[in-house]
């Protein structure tokens, strides 16, 4: 069974929405897999990681606050820089993207869906191998 959940928290506190799911389903860190907007990432890049921190992203820091642990794997989209934009983080993150960049957005979402499949139905180290190779970006 593969459950998908949209916080409805702001981003800073997804920990809040996730938390009591993971404890109400009972649900071991590793098979938990949390999907993430990168700005270390060219924008529609994609990378799988087992684990490990936050690396400053406000809301993977409040799930492992709440879990207690780092040890679930993540999906990270990137974004891009905002420098790229000419916009600051914040407006970077939550405008809008020009149509170029949606074609980008669009074909990285069609990507997230084969690699959270591939996840599921493959593995995680099958999974990064596939979607991590000529990804480009932070390794």
């Amino acid at each position: 069974k593969v459950l998908l959940l949209k916080p409805r928290t702001f981003m800073n506190e997804s920990g809040r929405a996730v938390g009591p799911v993971a404890r109400f389903y009972h649900l071991p860190l590793s098979d938990l897999v949390v999907v993430y907007d990168d700005l270390d990432l060219p924008l529609g890049k994609l990378r799988i990681r087992s684990g490990g921190s936050s690396a400053g992203h406000r809301g993977v820091q409040s799930i492992i606050g709440v879990l207690g642990g780092d040890a679930f794997p993540r999906l990270r989209v990137g974004v891009g820089r905002p420098e790229e934009s000419g916009r600051d983080a914040v407006g970077h993150v939550l405008g809008d993207f020009t149509a170029a960049e949606e074609k980008v957005i669009a074909e990285a979402v069609a990507r997230v869906s084969e690699a959270l499949l591939a996840v599921i139905q493959d593995g995680l180290d099958k999974a990064m191998t596939r979607f991590n190779v000529g990804q480009g970006g932070a390794p």
